[in-house]
């Protein structure tokens, strides 16, 4: 969770209010359609805390834990009575701070998150004497490491019914579970020292965030998926998979390596790529998972399944996720993709601020049970019901045969002679959760049962992730690194395509970190087989390739890739260049390095996180670390030149305006303009040069406080989609949208909340400076309402000629792909 908000304070449409001791009430909720909510009860602060993690028993009451005091147990009313007939009882055990609940079989499981009771840990509380009140509390696992709030977190009732899992946060070190799913050789996997910025956790490092699974008592753990950041509760579905919603790093904002929230499907085996400040892993790296989706900006809490609840079928299957900070929770619809899943995030439940902390589907009524608050603010207990039209009969539920990957798991966290010849003929497979999982199986062989496989594999993609498991599992043998590094010279680029392209070129990557530096001569062979493959027509594979190619010394990379510092479209990659390039010693000129550091004066005026102007200036440092005094001499006035404080601009050549477009205008154009002409790179740069990389994420790259746009083709026709962006004030995404707040002097403010602290929200009223945020006194507001207008400034494409803008909705519409038959060849 992020920097809170203290007395809660709330909105309706009609006003804005301060009352003490009561929660967000219903009035200032928005609702699924069919939906309501009940306020049933308001937590007195001073009394009973603030309550984040919840769970019911088998009489269908809910306890809940006051994060940092005792425990609460709550009988709610009949669905037709009234919420002041919910009883409330403070539980006599000495016992609380839990920020994960599971009453299973009589017993009351709870994870500690601080020094309370015996420390840090998951206990278990029993009632021995039948008084209905739990009188004996046992410290089952402690887990080490130092009090925090990523720490351990949420505790589920595994399938079986005899088995637990606990998910635990990037603070705590993995708590020597007796096996392990992961392989135990993780490790940090990047070419270049990382950039700290603020440095949280600089010191943390792999596996960070981790999930266990372990028996009613406690006695046997095993280590199931590791490389999450926070996430803070899990779900199971009802086909045995787990998910959960990991954090974002807020202060990463604007960064190559920000990654926004996102819904994980929580693999046997997974390694998920969160590393510290700048070495977290980009999705697109075949050694960790992909998300299920991505949400954006948040801070993620409680989840569930909608299973149980008196709701239409669609809301019974949804998976249930909580964002504290922007007081929203969405339903997202999952469906099965080959071995893992794709999903849909709505809207469900919001209010600002609704500061949600856990969800419990009542066993008993069918309604779903809603909690608000964490962080000592005001809490309070929901009840949420469907009030529609629909059937809310139980979901029939259709056949699904067992993915492959099933087969495949067995073999993980154990030796099994069968295990490799099993797995081996899925290393090539289409499907990337299905590699990864066959990967997982043998890299838990002994190496020397299949490396002499890896090395003579000629299926290419079999053979890029047999390789990759092989220096993942080397043991740091120095030896292997000539075979490896042959293997993959064998395999031919060009004959690849889109992830498997990124896949040769980690792979190398990994014969590195594994293995060591290669010594000169052999350097020199990578130089010349692979100099020749940069650029692609992939951005992201050549961000990789570059770095590749500036790590082995290639004289010639700094020529190609220099110029990309100010001609790539987004900040972000701009930013990957600077990263990338700063420790490249040699092919620069003086025209080379002024270029690069003419940049610096640029990236002054670009927005992000809170870190975002130390990781900045640390690229620049180890940049100038890199020149001889001469060399700086040489540009002197470039280093003493002080940037000049005005708009970002993403584009070398400042844009002009063209042409105030209408929707008719353009219109005449979508047909034959949109078929086999267009171009890819163009498009590309236009998104950028609109400036809508600023604030919208698409294919994985861009800004994140705006809707992500990737999968707008399947949403929109083109003239839709070109109407939204002439006119955003058409459709306001309810995720996006903003309010605005008439203070007594008449004067107004736009925008969202993002945070609150005491009296004061914290507003952020422009989407291109996310950190920038307008202190709003609640005691001087007297109304608040939806706003009409756009986040989204207009005009944007009044900079573009027909030709550009044409070239970028097709790029939109491609969803990224440069092959498709859209584009000019």
């Amino acid at each position: 969770m992020k920097s809170l908000l203290l007395p809660l304070l709330f909105a309706t449409t009609a006003g804005f209010a301060q009352i003490a001791d009561q929660a967000t009430p219903v009035s200032a909720i928005k609702m699924a359609k069919g939906f309501k909510a009940e306020l049933l009860y308001s937590v007195p602060k001073a009394d009973q805390g603030s309550w984040v993690s919840m769970t019911q028993d088998d009489k269908g009451r809910m306890i809940c834990s006051d994060q940092y005091g005792a425990l609460y147990r709550i009988t709610p009313p009949a669905l037709d009575g009234s919420p002041s007939e919910t009883k409330i009882e403070k539980l006599s055990i000495d016992f609380g701070h839990c920020q994960g609940l599971l009453f299973h079989n009589g017993s009351l499981y709870g994870v500690v998150n601080d020094e309370a009771y015996q420390g840090r840990g998951l206990y278990r509380c029993k009632d021995t004497n039948g008084d209905d009140q739990f009188d004996a509390v046992e410290l089952l696992r402690s887990f080490p490491g130092k009090a925090g709030e990523h720490g351990p977190h949420g505790v589920v009732l595994g399938p079986d019914g005899k088995s637990l899992y606990v998910m635990c946060g990037n603070q705590t070190p993995e708590p020597s579970c007796e096996t392990s799913r992961v392989p135990r050789h993780w490790g940090e996997d990047q070419l270049f020292p990382m950039i700290l910025g603020r440095g949280f956790m600089r010191d943390v490092l792999a596996p960070g965030g981790w999930l266990a699974k372990t028996d009613l008592d406690g006695k046997k753990w095993e280590l199931i998926n590791t490389g999450t950041r926070n996430t803070y509760d899990i779900a199971i579905n009802r086909h045995g998979d787990i998910f959960g919603f990991d954090a974002d790093m807020e202060w990463d904002t604007g960064m190559p390596w920000y990654r926004p929230t996102r819904v994980c499907f929580m693999q046997s085996g997974g390694e998920f790529g969160w590393r510290t400040c700048s070495k977290k892993w980009p999705a697109r790296w075949e050694d960790s998972l992909p998300a299920v989706c991505d949400i954006g900006p948040g801070s993620p809490t409680g989840v569930a399944f909608g299973y149980g609840a008196k709701f239409p079928a669609k809301y019974q299957d949804a998976l249930y996720i909580c964002d504290w900070s922007y007081g929203k929770m969405y339903a997202v619809h999952l469906a099965p993709n080959g071995g893992g899943y794709t999903g849909v995030q709505e809207e469900f439940m919001s209010a600002s601020p609704l500061p949600l902390t856990d969800i419990e589907v009542s066993k008993k009524d069918g309604a779903m049970y809603v909690s608000i608050g964490g962080r000592k603010v005001q809490s309070g207990l929901y009840r949420v019901t469907y009030t529609g039209t629909e059937s809310v009969l139980p979901a029939p539920q259709p056949e699904r045969k067992p993915p492959v990957r099933g087969y495949l798991e067995p073999f993980h966290g154990r030796q099994d002679p069968k295990a490799a010849e099993t797995a081996w003929p899925h290393l090539g497979d289409a499907d990337r959760h299905l590699r990864f999982a066959a990967r997982i199986a043998i890299e838990h062989q002994p190496v020397a049962s299949w490396k002499d496989k890896a090395l003579n594999e000629t299926n290419p993609r079999a053979a890029l992730t047999a390789l990759m498991a092989l220096a993942r599992s080397s043991g740091g043998d120095k030896s292997l690194q000539q075979p490896i590094l042959a293997a993959l010279n064998k395999i031919d680029f060009k004959a690849l395509k889109g992830i498997d392209r990124v896949t040769l070129i980690r792979d190398y990557m990994l014969a590195f970190t594994r293995l060591g530096e290669p010594d000169a001569e052999t350097k020199a062979t990578l130089i010349k087989h692979l100099s020749p493959l940069y650029p692609t027509n992939d951005p992201a594979l050549n961000r990789d390739l570059c770095e590749v190619l500036v790590y082995l010394g290639d004289a010639s990379i700094v020529a190609k890739a220099a110029p990309l510092v100010n001609e790539s479209p987004t900040q972000e990659e701009q930013i990957d260049y600077a990263r990338i390039l700063r420790f490249a010693k040699t092919g620069w000129t003086k025209e080379l390095r002024a270029d690069y550091f003419r940049w610096f004066l640029r990236a002054a005026n670009y927005k992000g996180g809170a870190s975002f102007d130390l990781f900045i200036g640390e690229i620049k440092q180890d940049a100038l670390k890199t020149m001889s005094e001469e060399e700086k001499l040489a540009i002197k006035d470039v280093l003493d030149a002080k940037p000049e404080a005005k708009a970002p601009s993403f584009t070398v050549k400042p844009m002009q305006f063209v042409k105030a477009w209408t929707l008719d205008e353009l219109n005449k154009s979508l047909g034959v303009g949109l078929e086999g002409n267009r171009n890819f790179a163009n498009g590309r740069n236009m998104f950028g040069a609109a400036t809508c990389f600023a604030c919208h994420r698409f294919n994985q790259e861009g800004g994140a406080v705006g809707p992500d746009l990737t999968s707008v083709a399947g949403k929109y026709s083109p003239r839709d989609l070109l109407e939204h962006i002439l006119d955003p004030n058409k459709e306001i995404s309810d995720q996006y949208g903003s309010t605005v707040f008439t203070k007594k002097d008449g004067s107004t403010v736009i925008g969202r909340i993002a945070n609150m602290k005491e009296n004061i929200m914290m507003v952020c009223t422009n989407m291109m400076d996310p950190n920038n945020f307008t202190n709003v006194d609640a005691r001087d507001v007297v109304k608040t309402e939806e706003s009409k207008i756009s986040m989204m400034p207009p005009g944007l494409m009044f900079m573009l000629k027909e030709d550009d803008i044409l070239d970028l909705l097709a790029y939109l519409l491609s969803k990224g792909n440069p092959d498709d038959p859209m584009f000019v060849k």
